[in-house]
């Protein structure tokens, strides 16, 4: 077997036997693998902390043949207040499962872990609400995931400048023009083109620095919410959970 080191962060843990758990790591190295934490739910083991979804930082495992085994692990954020916090805690439920459902063992997903951990920060920041950072984080995982919109361009002719309409069938934008052929679509105010453009484009790093008004966050969220509803091809009992709680 060999020893390696990953950062990531524990999506989901199960209970497997008496003792053990099974737990789901989104890693930098390995993507999305599954890791065995022998003995993790017997009181007092060095592995019953840092084995809790949240949970981010550097994990020593073993990789055997078919299977991995958690060795010890250096945790540098819990995320302990979301856990104090029930709709920050299933909005970040959710955003590890739609991470999950991304996720691919053997692929770089650093730009999907850096999402991630970027978006928990965001749940804790006063300044932020969370279905701003919940149309961000949406958006911007499926651009990570190559299923991103076209908004820069007109999706039919190429046109970049005057009034736009969102289409969610298209997967797009299309110009007032092109609009009338497929009498379809979602009038964009301006300021939500640029913020779809600003979403779409920007590093995670700087993704969570502005608010919107709130003729913005409601155009965000309906298409944000057709766009998933369209390309995401499951229903996630976190998000089901979450809006009984936020309705």
């Amino acid at each position: 077997m060999n020893q390696i080191t990953v950062t990531g962060m524990v999506l989901t843990a199960a209970p497997i036997g008496e003792y053990d758990k099974r737990i789901v790591i989104l890693t930098r190295e390995r993507g999305k693998i599954s890791v065995f934490a022998r003995g993790a739910r017997r009181a007092g083991n060095a592995l019953m902390g840092v084995t809790e979804p949240f949970s981010f930082g550097t994990f020593m495992i073993y990789e055997g043949r078919t299977s991995y085994t958690l060795m010890s692990a250096s945790i540098s954020n819990y995320f302990s207040e979301l856990r104090m916090d029930m709709e920050g805690a299933y909005y970040g439920f959710y955003f590890m499962d739609l991470a999950a459902y991304y996720g691919r063992e053997g692929n770089d997903e650093t730009r999907l872990l850096g999402l991630l951990y970027q978006t928990l920060r965001a749940l804790l920041n006063p300044h932020i609400p969370n279905r701003l950072v919940r149309c961000v984080y949406e958006l911007k995982a499926v651009t990570v995931n190559g299923e991103g919109p076209q908004v820069f361009s007109c999706i039919s002719c190429g046109k970049q400048e005057g009034s736009f309409w969102f289409s969610v069938r298209r997967g797009g934008i299309l110009c007032e023009d092109c609009r009338q052929t497929e009498k379809e679509g979602i009038l964009l105010l301006p300021s939500t083109a640029y913020t779809l453009q600003y979403i779409v484009s920007s590093p995670v790093e700087k993704l969570y620095t502005f608010v919107v008004k709130d003729e913005v966050m409601e155009q965000l969220i309906r298409i944000t919410g057709e766009y998933l509803a369209r390309y995401v091809d499951k229903r996630f009992k976190s998000l089901e959970i979450l809006e009984t709680i936020i309705e």
